[in-house]
């Protein structure tokens, strides 16, 4: 009998617990865990595996996290060690739980474990939802750097403008310890400081901190639609990684980017977005082409008729700083964009080139061992440099790359002020952008039957 199979129950004995492995990334992995295996006598979860984030395996998911069925924690592996696993403790089913992925790649992964004996299984979004007594505006993207976060603050705006209040929930991070972020709340830099976040998180949360919104993260969301709760009429989800809702949504703006106008079909959890809209907000108008904005309405509209189409621009600004205009501009840009979103560069190029920089600087021959590695590991990269922090020594490595690059200024693209935590070494300029809708309908339309439901306490 085969190490995966099941060995028949004599009178009297325990049923034997199902085995699963989750395969994630540091964020959906632990949600689909809470919501659908943390209480569940007859499961087992071996493992979870990770990739995509750099040094987040190895690690181990806290048993007092893991609920009473999974006393001594769960280890946390590297992928690559996924059919070993599944081969030497009889694992039954593997569970794909990260996202912003190919539909080629999920398929691979799934003949990796059906070669090694397990079956494969992907979640359905209403499995994995909290439930909310609270009504959920949930922004989702169909990849990474479509401008979902910058849409999350606009829905915040138009929800705060008309007398309600919001929390802003942001999609899992957990890279650090992660006993210590179960549950998250930012409403001030001092905030963000004590936490002692990746440059990845403070992408997400210094923004609308900013903008006087308060931000709920963590691991266990569960416990963070509670607490946001308490002090909200309305949550707003803003779901990186282009992953699906962690809560049940009132309404989903899914986030389209006309610059990859295809990629609504062909990746995963972005079609399932698509597909589960209510609201279609075409991004970047102003920076695509014609040609681009239809093929990406069209190609999302053939997939959802039903859904109302937004259009919008994301107008980019320069903070005031030194003139960029004939100088040589090394632009750094917000790292999973870049990596795993598939960008060649972001809103920083924009803004240099239309700001008159004479030469856009290539970082590759100033890049130190892991930041050369990421240029390595993404080929597709264009002459900018992808703000990659998700570790101190990655962050001091950042920072040497920077300070070594012969440049007379550095413009950051990131969405956070990146001279707050690394020493940039040259003049700089940070480039912002936001979102604006084009025509109607716009999201002030779509959102306005729920405002008109909500009654401010």
């Amino acid at each position: 009998m085969a190490a995966h199979e099941r060995v028949p129950m004599n009178d009297g004995e325990q049923p034997q617990r199902r085995k699963i492995v989750i395969c994630g990334a540091g964020g959906r992995d632990f949600q689909d865990f809470n919501r659908c295996f943390r209480d569940d006598p007859m499961v087992e979860v071996v493992a979870f595996t990770a990739t995509q984030i750099p040094g987040i395996d190895d690690r181990r998911y806290p048993p007092e996290l893991a609920g009473p069925h999974h006393r001594a924690g769960i280890p946390i592996r590297p992928e690559r060690e996924l059919a070993e696993i599944v081969a030497s403790a009889g694992v039954e089913e593997v569970v794909f739980s990260y996202s912003d992925v190919s539909h080629d790649h999920v398929m691979h992964l799934a003949s990796q474990a059906l070669a090694a004996g397990a079956s494969f299984r992907l979640l359905a979004p209403h499995q994995t939802m909290w439930p909310s007594d609270r009504p959920v505006v949930a922004v989702v993207a169909t990849r990474t750097g479509a401008g979902k976060s910058p849409a999350s603050r606009r829905v915040g705006h138009i929800l705060r403008d008309a007398g309600l209040r919001i929390a802003l929930v942001r999609h899992p991070m957990p890279y650090g310890d992660l006993g210590a972020m179960r549950v998250q709340r930012f409403a001030t830099l001092a905030d963000i400081d004590a936490a002692d976040p990746t440059i990845e998180e403070r992408e997400e949360y210094e923004e609308p901190v900013r903008q006087g919104m308060v931000v709920f993260a963590g691991v266990d969301y569960e416990a963070i639609l509670a607490a946001a709760s308490e002090e909200a009429d309305v949550i707003v989800w803003d779901g990186g990684n282009n992953d699906t809702p962690f809560f049940e949504p009132t309404i989903t703006v899914c986030v389209v980017d006309p610059l990859r106008p295809l990629d609504g079909h062909g990746y995963h959890p972005g079609e399932t977005n698509l597909l589960m809209a209510d609201v279609i907000l075409v991004n970047k108008i102003d920076t695509a082409t014609d040609d681009q904005i239809e093929s990406a309405v069209a190609d999302a509209t053939r997939l959802n008729p039903s859904a109302r189409v937004v259009r919008a621009r994301s107008p980019i600004t320069l903070e005031p700083g030194p003139d960029l205009s004939g100088k040589r501009v090394l632009v750094v840009e917000d790292g999973p964009t870049l990596t795993h979103g598939g960008m060649a560069f972001g809103a920083g190029l924009v803004a240099a080139r239309q700001a008159g920089a004479s030469e856009i600087v290539d970082p590759r021959p100033w890049a130190t061992r892991s930041i050369a590695a990421t240029f390595e590991q993404f080929p597709h990269l264009g002459p900018v440099l992808p703000a990659m922090g998700y570790s101190d020594e990655q962050r001091d490595a950042l920072g040497r790359t920077i300070r070594a690059a012969e440049c007379d200024v550095v413009v950051t693209g990131t969405p956070m002020d990146l001279g707050r935590v690394v020493d940039i070494g040259h003049p700089s300029r940070h480039a912002r952008y936001v979102i604006e809708e084009v025509g109607r309908p716009d999201l002030h339309d779509v959102l306005l039957p729920l405002i008109e439901k909500q009654q401010p306490r």
